[in-house]
């Protein structure tokens, strides 16, 4: 059974999420089990935890999908009050959709490569470096931390719209 995700309007989407204090609990647990559960159901590239109506800096980003040839590879990474910190001034132009913003697709800029310290379930510290379609995913999922989505993003609403109706000239 696949998880009701939360449609852009819906004001909790548009909130900065809590952190989250306690580690090691069957209520996270769950909730990580929730994430990923979903994010696997409805092939997304990753999933924040406001997406699921549960107001926590938790999200899950990566791992292989149908729906993104470019995740073939990627492994499953899941963070708890991620911060992002940019590595390299380069802005790579890129097509973005969201579970949230159901058949929408915009061109977004992101950095090119950040790194990031987070937390694992257990509390433990966990860090590392992304590029590419990772660095992309995960600044996406951190925006939903922050309440912010995809199409706040975009600057030239020539490219944004339904993904049918998107021409080649465009893509």
């Amino acid at each position: 059974m696949k998880s009701q995700i939360l449609k852009m309007g819906h004001p909790l989407l548009h909130c900065k999420s809590l952190p989250v204090e306690e580690f090691n609990t069957n209520e996270l647990d769950a909730t990580i089990n929730m994430l990923l559960d979903a994010q696997k159901a409805h092939q997304g590239a990753g999933l924040a935890a406001p997406q699921l109506g549960i107001n926590a800096r938790i999200l899950c980003v990566g791992g292989e999908t149908t729906r993104y040839s470019q995740s073939r590879g990627t492994e499953c990474l899941v963070m708890i009050n991620p911060e992002l910190a940019i590595e390299s001034d380069e802005l790579v132009s890129g097509w973005e959709g969201c579970l949230s913003v159901p058949g929408l697709r915009g061109l977004v800029l992101r950095y090119q490569t950040v790194s990031y310290r987070a937390k694992d379930v257990l509390g433990n510290d966990i860090a590392g470096e992304v590029s590419g379609f990772m660095a992309r995913a995960l600044q996406h999922e951190c925006d939903h931390l922050d309440g912010v989505l995809f199409p706040e993003r975009v600057k030239n609403f020539k490219c944004f719209g339904f993904e049918e109706a998107l021409t080649e000239e465009v893509i």
